[in-house]
Parts: structure tokens; sequence; C-alpha cells
């Protein structure tokens, strides 16, 4: 198990080193998009490229950092019924999720996606609008970003089957947001003021 448990953590490093890269992404977008808008104010002009890339850059984000959130166990999920279960119940009802949805939902989309790539690849395939972009380096993403989700579905497995085990913490317990870490730090600021007043 502790190698199963390396593969996970290993798994984990990729999707973080992704998902910071990502972030940077976010700022060229949100910079591609402001400066197409004053170019488009200013000039009276605009290009479909400008367009593209942002939608581009948006597919991006959305298809590469799914993995990074599903790691941070951020993704939505109606906990209705399962948060009044028992820690271990919640686990392996999330074991039955990743093997039986998550994992095979995205391999077949990698798995149909791919084809979609190579054929926009091999065909160098365009755009329809005029001064657009070329199409496969956005259909690549389809097939990689859903590529992340399985290894991320794979870890999270690993760490599910590890906690039942007792071999590593619950996986589905959330650390805490950095917002909530700063409100504790500001908290125990002012504890600390008042008490030295106090003194």
């Amino acid at each position: 198990m502790r190698s199963l448990l390396a593969i996970s953590k290993f798994i984990d490093f990729i999707n973080t080193k992704v998902a910071q890269a990502v972030i940077w992404l976010t700022l060229l977008m949100a910079a591609v998009s402001a400066g197409n808008a004053i170019y488009r104010k200013v000039f009276n002009n605009s290009s479909n490229a400008w367009l593209e890339i942002q939608w581009y850059l948006f597919g991006a984000v959305v298809l590469l950092a799914a993995s990074y959130t599903f790691l941070k166990n951020e993704h939505v999920r109606v906990d209705v019924i399962n948060s009044h279960l028992k820690e271990r119940t919640q686990v392996i009802i999330d074991i039955i999720g990743v093997l039986f949805f998550i994992m095979p939902a995205c391999g077949l989309i990698v798995y149909l996606s791919w084809p979609f790539f190579v054929q926009s690849y091999v065909s160098g395939e365009m755009s329809s609008n005029t001064g657009g972009l070329i199409r496969w380096p956005v259909k690549l993403l389809i097939p990689i970003g859903f590529s992340l989700m399985i290894l991320a579905g794979l870890s999270h497995l690993i760490k599910c089957i590890a906690f039942l085990r007792g071999l590593a913490p619950n996986p589905l317990r959330k650390a805490k947001s950095s917002d909530e870490m700063l409100l504790d730090e500001l908290k125990s600021k002012n504890q600390e003021a008042t008490n030295n007043n106090e003194a």
C-alpha cells in the first residue's frame, strides 16, 4: 500500500504543477480580453483570432484545472444525504462513484476525443471564422484534461482505500481555505493585542 500511496502522491504533484501553470493562463486570458477590448474601442477594429484565443485559454483553464479541483475536493457535491452518513460510508460511496462513474466517463471521453483531435491535426483544420486559428490545440486539451481527471480519480481511489485500511487520513475532509487561515491568523493577532493591552 505504501507504493500505491507514493503513486498517489506523484499524481497529486503532477496535477498541482499543471494547476500552477493554469493560474498563469487565467492571467493571460484576462490580459488578452482587456487588450482586445481596448484595441476594439480605440481602433474600432477587432480580430476573430483574439476572440478565439480567449475561448482557447478558457477551455484550457477549465479542462486542465478540473483534476486539481477534484484533488482538493472542491467540485460541487449534493451532500443532503451523504453529509449525515459516517465517514467510512461517505468514502465507500466516493469509491463507487469514482469506479463506476468518473473513471468510465472520463475514459470514454478520452477514447472518443482522441480521433477527433488526430483528424483535426492531420487535416490542418482551421477555424471557419475569418482570421481564425488552427483547431487542433484546443481539441488536444480534451483528451489531456480528461486523462488528468482519470489520474486524479486513481489517486483519490488509492487514498480512499488507504483511509479504509487505517493508513491515511480521510481524503474527503477539506483543509482550511486560504481565507479561513487568514481569518484565524487575524483573530490570533487580535487576541494577542488584547492580551498585551490588558497586561
